[in-house]
């Protein structure tokens, strides 16, 4: 109110005074709560937002995992769709792709003849050099199987010798040390079906007996992963030094249960070697640890930019560009076509030059840097920073969009390492492709009993692993593991 209309308000009646001030208390009292109702507003909008972010997240435009999609499975588009240009694939194999035709063999292990009657219906006698074969026509059987008993008689002469009084009597094999034990064979293939198959205990016990007619109990199929478990620790080492040599090394992690509590099981990989190893601790302590090699690498290192990698300052980094382009793709999903046009653009950027031949990078690398530049600083003027919220201590929180943002361009140098580095993959595909097995044998067995037996694991599925790139017979390995050596300690 005014000085005039306090003036006019002291001459009047003492319950018009009264009823002003009521309604000036009133004013003052529905103020403060429509300054409260829009600060609400503003919260819930927020949080609505975030919330219609969350529900609109996939592993198409996320970190989220394809298992989390469920059965409907949105139709976003995903890495691969996004950087293959070409018109729509048919059906079948593609042209370049290697498949596995079945063709006949130049010399089966059985022949069946079928020959013509040699009597016509006229009474014409065909004779034997009147036929020739005109059509070969094969199929593939297995043969029985049938486990064999290989025994070792041990034999020794009646009397001792009457020279010396010496008692001779023959050897055998070291590894055979009791009556009756299974062979390198029969633990090779326990072997197999446990890291590679990922058949559970019981089931390789039935398979065994199905197959084979034995039945190896649990303690014998344990036994023999344990026991090739040991003998490929110099193995093992052998891995992790070519790791370390290596140009270019990939790394990531996943979280695995382990007698039912989180553990992470991490790998370093390169084209032709793959290590794995089991920890409590995802971040600095378990890549730090002494089973990890990560301090020990000097060259490359491709990652999914987990904070924890960049403390390791001797090598050079480059991030995944599949991570930047699912990010990406969540901006634009969640944001209006304005708000979201420097995601697109540095989208397009991106996969552009995944697209590119190496030599056309770097002629236009100058130019590629300049582009990078320019998309981010229009990014900036479109993801402003938040309003600190009133009444609340710190600084507003940043969009997600915002942070991506201020990420990509603080890791410029990570992100478009590949542009001029022909060794730089654009992603980090190998290493997830790598960890893709744990995750199918979890979904078999749920969880590892002990911290042991995923130890176990790991080291083995990095021998099968490493076997499978370097294209050797994995069956093969680990029955020469058992004996003693393989194509690794061979080199």
């Amino acid at each position: 109110m005014t000085d005039i209309d306090f003036k006019i308000l002291e001459t009047a009646s003492p319950e018009i005074k009264q009823l002003v001030l009521f309604l000036l208390d009133k004013i003052e009292q529905l103020t403060i709560m429509h300054e409260q109702a829009q600060q609400r507003i503003l919260e819930l909008e927020q949080e609505n937002a975030k919330l219609r972010s969350q529900l609109n997240q996939n592993s198409k435009n996320s970190s989220r995992p394809p298992s989390s999609d469920g059965y409907k499975k949105k139709s976003s588009p995903n890495l691969s769709k996004l950087i293959k240009e070409g018109e729509k694939k048919n059906h079948g194999g593609q042209i370049g792709h290697k498949g596995d035709t079945l063709l006949q063999v130049a010399e089966p292990d059985k022949v069946l003849t079928h020959r013509p009657s040699s009597h016509c219906k006229c009474g014409h006698e065909f004779t034997a050099e009147d036929q020739i074969c005109v059509e070969k026509r094969q199929i593939v059987q297995l043969p029985p199987v049938k486990a064999y008993v290989e025994e070792h008689q041990i034999y020794k002469y009646k009397y001792k010798c009457p020279s010396c009084g010496q008692m001779h009597a023959g050897v055998a094999p070291s590894e055979v040390k009791t009556a009756i034990q299974y062979g390198d064979s029969v633990k090779s293939l326990i072997v197999l079906l446990s890291n590679e198959f990922k058949i559970p205990v019981a089931k390789i016990k039935s398979l065994f007996g199905t197959l084979f007619g034995i039945k190896p109990n649990e303690s014998t199929i344990i036994s023999a992963i344990s026991e090739c478990y040991n003998k490929l620790e110099t193995t093992e080492e052998l891995i992790k030094e070519n790791i370390i040599a290596s140009e270019v090394a990939h790394v990531d992690e996943t979280g695995i249960r382990v007698d039912n509590k989180l553990h992470w099981l991490h790998t370093v990989t390169t084209q032709f070697y793959t290590y794995f190893f089991p920890h409590t601790k995802r971040g600095k302590e378990a890549i730090n640890s002494e089973k990890s090699v990560i301090p020990r690498l000097k060259n490359w290192l491709i990652h999914d930019c987990w904070n924890s990698y960049f403390s390791f300052e001797a090598v050079k980094h480059a991030i995944c560009l599949a991570h930047i382009i699912r990010e990406l793709q969540g901006v634009i999903d969640t944001n209006t076509k304005s708000m979201s046009l420097w995601a697109r653009q540095l989208q397009a950027l991106i996969i552009s030059l995944i697209r590119t031949e190496f030599s056309e990078r770097v002629k236009k690398r100058d130019d590629i840097f300049e582009e990078y530049d320019k998309i981010c600083e229009r990014g900036f003027s479109l993801e402003l920073l938040p309003e600190k919220d009133i009444g609340k201590k710190g600084k507003g929180k940043k969009t997600k969009a915002r942070n991506l943002l201020e990420r990509v361009t603080k890791l410029k140098s990570c992100v478009l390492a590949f542009v001029d580095n022909e060794v730089v993959p654009p992603t980090n595909n190998l290493a997830e492709r790598d960890l893709r097995a744990v995750k199918v044998k979890l979904k078999v067995s749920n969880c590892f009993r002990s911290f042991e037996g995923a130890q176990h694991y790991a080291r083995i599925q990095s021998f099968i692993s490493t076997c499978k790139k370097n294209n050797k017979n994995i069956l093969v390995e680990i029955q020469n593991t058992f004996a003693g050596h393989n194509f690794i300690t061979q080199q």
